[in-house]
């Protein structure tokens, strides 16, 4: 039998901890599915919520960017489909007209509220429980 390295324990718990986001990612999907959302999908209304508490208050995209784990350009094709889904609201940033705003709609914050408790059971369930393996 071989003897493990430091590098070989260091890829292992990276292996890890990638099956394991994998893993809620997908479940997280799943139970998101009939509502028709996704876990990316959930992360941003939840990062929008969590930011903007209150009815109206806005985040720049630039700021989600680093929050979530898409890129900018998938970012921003995510933040089209929750706008045309009537979740979020994009505006110009008078400030720099580069600059790109995103608020919850009402609507937003209603499916945010209703599928956060399902988003946070699934959480529990698989960050929760002893990994398999």
């Amino acid at each position: 039998m071989a003897v493990k390295t430091a590098e070989t324990r260091l890829e292992e718990r990276w292996r890890d901890i990638l099956s394991v986001h994998a893993r809620t990612m997908c479940e997280i999907d799943r139970v998101l599915h009939p509502h028709g959302l996704g876990a990316s999908d959930f992360e941003v209304l939840d990062l929008l919520a969590s930011g903007s508490p209150a009815e109206g208050d806005h985040c720049r995209v630039q700021n989600l960017v680093g929050r979530v784990h898409l890129s900018q350009s998938a970012l921003s094709r995510l933040i089209g489909r929750l706008e045309k889904d009537g979740l979020v609201e994009r505006s110009v940033c008078v400030e720099d007209r580069r600059g790109v705003w995103v608020a919850l709609t009402a609507r937003g914050r209603a499916v945010h509220a209703e599928v956060r408790p399902l988003q946070r059971a699934a959480l529990e369930r698989m960050l929760e429980a002893p990994a398999a393996g």
